[in-house]
């Protein structure tokens, strides 16, 4: 049964939804880029439906999550809403990979060649291929996924043969700093990273980087994807 919303509580989520892209386009003017290039990831995870479907009311229609069976759950209760484009963005385990396959439009969260040739194996042959982002441990955190720089360049190889998948870029989680000087260097490290890619793979768009704390400095280092939760629903329950 779909959640009922009362107007007060669409009007709440409107609110911030609409501060969020105000803030993605200030960030956009004061880096000289146009804040069409950056696509606004609400990340929705530990949120219920209800939050999902005033989003979208909203015009949101890019989702992420990053718990499986929650996600899978969120994903079958919203299957009359055709249009939302579904991200996995949290860590994959081999005995989770099929569902993640066989519910996301994109992940995000691609680490090593094992993961890829799962989900390329486990990808519905009915269904498009699977958009893939290689996650960096940019800021080297040992409790943190993601490959490191000098890794990328083989997983990339190995994914852009993948008939069931599509390399299409970069995401990276750096370690949490109020220092923007910190937060950019983290940041162009991974451009650079990026720009490399897609001299290699001309259909790698995506530079997924920068979240609620450090938009602004992700944005003025080329991200094109930010990924943003607590600024649209609220502290995490």
């Amino acid at each position: 049964m779909t959640p009922q919303l009362t107007d007060k509580y669409m009007v709440t989520i409107a609110e911030r939804l609409t501060s969020a892209y105000a803030r993605i386009a200030v960030a956009a003017k004061n880096a000289q880029r146009n804040s069409k290039e950056i696509t606004l990831l609400a990340v929705s995870k530990t949120k219920p439906s209800a939050d999902i479907i005033a989003a979208y009311e909203h015009g949101q229609r890019q989702f992420g999550e990053s718990y499986v069976q929650e996600a899978v759950d969120k994903i079958a209760q919203l299957h009359t809403y055709s249009d939302i484009i579904w991200h996995f963005i949290g860590p994959i385990q081999s005995n989770k990979s099929a569902q993640v396959a066989a519910n996301f439009a994109w992940v995000q969260s691609v680490d090593r060649i094992k993961i890829a040739k799962r989900l390329n194996s486990q990808r519905p042959a009915d269904k498009a291929a699977l958009n893939v982002l290689i996650q960096v441990n940019i800021s080297n955190e040992e409790a943190k996924s993601g490959c490191q720089l000098n890794e990328v360049a083989e997983l990339a190889s190995f994914i852009n043969q993948c008939e069931q998948l599509t390399l299409r870029g970069l995401m990276a989680i750096p370690a949490k700093s109020d220092d923007i000087t910190t937060q950019t260097q983290y940041f162009k490290q991974l451009q650079t990273c990026f720009d490399k890619l897609q001299t290699q793979y001309p259909q790698v768009d995506t530079l997924s980087m920068g979240m609620s704390n450090d938009v602004e400095a992700a944005i003025s280092a080329g991200s094109t994807m930010v990924r943003i939760g607590t600024d649209i629903f609220g502290t995490r329950t």
